[in-house]
């Protein structure tokens, strides 16, 4: 009974993979996924992941653009971030850049040096289609 099969096992994560970068990878360049992301290691350039989520884990250090649906940062990150959703620095992060997301969340103990742009075009019946106005 050793079957590798975490989908049916886990039936929330069905569809949801998660790519993790080690603590040991170096790497450069370009990253662009169709599932969420961990950073444990060290990457430099752009990432965009539209629907998923990015994780800068607790040894991660990323200087990038970085495009995601959701960030979270336990480490080093350096350079913006736009986030459909929600970018969370955790007490670990370490965080500069500008930020463009609907919600930011950054706990006590946090480092964040940069601006805020709270993006609030995805709100349901702020401006919407005019449908039900008479």
């Amino acid at each position: 009974m050793s079957e590798p099969t975490p989908k049916s096992t886990y039936p929330s994560a069905a569809g949801n993979q998660r790519t993790s970068i080690g603590r040991t990878v170096v790497a450069q360049g370009q990253i662009t996924a169709g599932e969420d992301l961990l950073i444990e290691g060290q990457f430099e350039g752009t990432i965009s992941l539209n629907d998923h989520c990015l994780t800068v884990g607790a040894e991660g250090r990323v200087k990038a653009e970085i495009r995601a649906r959701q960030v979270v940062v336990q480490g080093s990150v350096t350079g913006n971030i736009v986030a459909r959703e929600k970018v969370d620095i955790r007490r670990t992060g370490h965080l500069v850049g500008d930020l463009v997301a609907a919600t930011v969340a950054i706990e006590e103990g946090a480092y964040f040096k940069g601006s805020i742009d709270i993006a609030r075009d995805e709100v349901p019946g702020a401006g919407g289609g005019g449908a039900s106005s008479h």
